[in-house]
């Protein structure tokens, strides 16, 4: 009986474990789903006349770098998202666009602010007629409205947020990083010139207990409420909290039941926060980003979301609930029925995702669920790629409106019709198409049932081929504001030649009488040139090169097919005799001065810390080694990227994956082999290295394993 029983408990055992390590695999959304179709983070709020406006961070584009952008609605669910002009600064190019605010002043303009890290940790102002700009400089000397070192030396000035009281004051509430910056900061705003702040002051830290950033005050009766987002902004603990005061100053004391907003147990909203509140008809919604599913390496594709306030007195809010009641569903809107609605979809190819964490298809019929939270995508960053919607019978058709997965760059496309699936004519010719935007709107008038969309190219090297949702309608209605996006200049990206673009084998160089001779194999040729002291030897059969004092550069430019998005794979057989806990890099090709940005640089490495494999310059990105290769023998290491998925294989065998999208820098960059570009030299030994424009699958590398396997360890 005994033995039994313990039979039992192990079988129990076991199975918890089996269950316990499950890949996540499609998630429903429903009630959860967030009411903007891409990734923006930080959004401001606002309604001016019967418009509601949605300004954000643009996400997922170099580290939250991408285009100021602001979304406009009339009925709050069917959103329109337009690039706004800004002037940049004399000094800087300006790239990032950090978690805006608007004002409308009592002169009937409209004041714009957001922050920046380019030249400091700054907050700078527009002005404009429009609450969508074109935007001029408040101030012209590009002086910031708050400046780094504000209101105390080492504070940096983001996350800015005014508010207005009854008596006409404005203030401003900032601070970022603030536990480690001695809280958040507090400021008037001098509301003749709305471009300076006076009487700063210091909200202590245990005013607002486990702070983060994005501090938004909002006034209940006669309470000043603060509320700001604790944890950290790139995983689960990311969350919304609040305290009160009698004053805008404070001193504040913390709600009692924070916080009121965190990641739930479903999955639906993970890392909540940075938020703004709108009040409409005596109700409040707050709306704020979540991580997207699934998840992005370091929280770097955010979703915006909207639920409930509730309060239960002038100073105490409630724990939200997602899902919630939303503004949208009690007012009228002027859309019809959309056609496609959950209509059959079938489509060229789409994406599998799997990684350690994740089992996730991209299916075709997530285009027209008419979910934000799902999207189909292409199989690969190759076209075309064709999208086919079944109506189920012959309909009348006057618009379609298409949200490709990232508004801020431009997608070109053909739309066609037909009434029997076979022969097609044209809707909408898209194919030379550089203007950005979501969603993207094309009319005619037919009789079809069936809708094909062919996406031919994108602007950025490396996007695949996706979309949130396409929609159809039998009749035209109003657009909420007419404005029109500028085309790109640039662009469209470079493609994949599906080659190896990289090849040298020591073995091959040894053999060769003249072992200075370092000539790429792969399809982009040139010379490696010795940089400091390479040596190869070869030692029990097997020819290696030997990196302690040098690298290996290449003397043609990387290809820009490696720059941004692009896939590839590095695959390379090297031994270390011993493993450092940082540096030893095995192949940089990437520049990581230009930007200074996580996503735009990326290097293999083989050490034993956090980027053990992979580099972006933070520990939030980087990608180590679950299992740190052991020192003193060949090991055949592999890394991947997909346009979706970074993939690490340590002698045949996935060893980690991160969800990751690159803005890979490669414009000033080398190809170098055995060292970074600043040094971080390789200690070992490498016996050959390959790299592909494109990303091997499992089986492909096994193969090339075999065949490229040193002498020694096929004994």
């Amino acid at each position: 009986m005994k033995d039994r029983v313990l039979y039992i408990l192990l079988f129990v055992m076991v199975l918890g474990n089996v269950f316990g390590q499950r890949k996540k695999g499609q998630l429903p959304v429903g009630k959860v789903d967030p009411i903007l179709p891409g990734y923006f983070a930080d959004p401001t709020i606002k309604k001016f006349g019967d418009t509601y406006y949605i300004y954000a961070t643009t996400d997922n584009e170099m580290l939250a770098s991408g285009v100021p952008t602001v979304w406009y609605s009339k009925d709050f669910e069917h959103w329109y998202n337009h690039t706004m002009e800004v002037p940049s600064l004399e000094s800087v190019n300006l790239r990032n666009f950090w978690a805006p605010d608007i004002i409308e002043g009592s002169d009937g303009r409209y004041y714009l602010y957001f922050g920046n890290c380019q030249a400091g940790c700054n907050i700078y102002g527009y002005v404009s007629s429009s609450p969508v700009g074109p935007w001029e400089k408040l101030n012209e000397d590009d002086t910031p409205v708050i400046a780094h070192n504000y209101p105390k030396e080492g504070f940096p000035s983001l996350d800015a947020q005014f508010f207005t009281d009854y008596d006409g004051k404005i203030y401003a509430y900032w601070g970022t990083w603030v536990h480690y910056n001695g809280g958040y900061a507090v400021g008037e705003l001098d509301s003749e010139s709305m471009s300076k702040i006076k009487n700063p002051k210091n909200i202590p830290l245990e005013q607002t207990p486990e702070p983060f950033e994005a501090a938004y005050l909002m006034k209940k009766g006669e309470k000043y409420i603060l509320m700001y987002s604790g944890g950290s902004c790139h995983d689960e603990t990311y969350n919304v909290r609040y305290s009160y005061s009698d004053s805008p100053y404070g001193p504040f004391t913390p709600g009692a039941n924070n916080p009121i907003l965190s990641s739930n147990d479903s999955g639906t909203v993970h890392g909540p926060g940075h938020h703004s509140v709108l009040e409409e008809n005596g109700r409040y919604y707050i709306v704020y980003h979540k991580h997207d599913y699934p998840m992005t390496r370091g929280g770097l594709s955010r979703q915006v979301s909207v639920d409930e306030l509730i309060f239960e007195n002038d100073s105490t809010i409630q724990q939200v609930v997602p899902g919630s009641k939303k503004p949208g569903k009690s007012i009228k809107s002027n859309v019809p029925d959309n056609l496609a609605l959950n209509a059959k979809v079938s489509a060229s190819s789409f994406y599998q995702l799997e990684s350690h964490e994740y089992d996730y298809a991209y299916r075709p019929s997530y285009a027209t669920d008419g979910y934000n939270a799902t999207m189909w995508k292409a199989s690969d960053n190759s076209f075309p790629q064709d999208l086919t919607i079944d109506l189920g019978k012959p309909t009348r058709i006057k618009r379609i409106m298409t949200q490709f997965e990232f508004a801020g760059y431009y997608y070109q496309y053909k739309l066609e019709y037909s009434l029997d699936g076979k022969n097609w004519e044209v809707f909408a010719d898209r194919s030379k198409n550089r203007v950005a935007g979501s969603p993207m709107i094309d009319d005619s008038d037919v009789t079809a049932q069936y809708i094909k969309l062919t996406v031919l190219d994108t602007e950025k090297t490396g996007l695949l081929a996706a979309v949130w949702n396409i929609k159809v309608f039998g009749s035209l209605f109003d657009i909420p504001l007419e404005i029109h996006g500028k085309p790109s200049i640039k662009g469209p990206g470079a493609k994949s030649s599906r080659q190896k673009i990289i090849s040298i084998n020591a073995q091959e160089v040894f053999a060769k009488k003249s072992r200075d001779n370092l000539t790429n194999k792969g399809s982009i040729g040139g010379i490696f040139e010795k940089k400091g002291e390479v040596s190869i030897y070869q030692k029990d059969g097997v020819a290696a090169f030997d990196f302690k004092k040098g690298a290996l550069v290449l003397d043609q430019p990387v290809p820009k097919r490696l720059q941004w998005n692009g896939a590839f794979t590095v695959a390379t057989w090297v031994k270390n005799p011993e493993i450092s806990a940082e540096g030893e890099c095995l192949l940089s090709w990437c520049d990581r001065f230009k930007f200074n940005l996580a996503n735009s640089y990326n290097a293999l490495h083989y050490n034993s810390g956090n980027y053990g494999a992979v580099a972006h310059l933070d520990s939030h990105f980087d990608m180590k080694y679950n299992n740190l290769p052991t020192a003193n023998e060949w090991h055949h290491i592999v890394l991947t990227f997909d346009g979706v998925v970074e993939k690490m294989y340590v002698n045949g065998k996935l060893d980690n994956s991160q969800i990751m999208v690159l803005a890979s820098q490669t414009e000033n960059a080398k190809l170098r082999i055995g060292a970074s570009d600043i040094g971080e030299k390789f200690s070992g030994y490498m016996a050959s290295l390959q790299m592909y424009d494109y990303a091997l699958n499992k089986m492909d590398i096994q193969k090339l394993m075999q065949k490229t396997k040193p002498s020694e360890s096929k004994n």
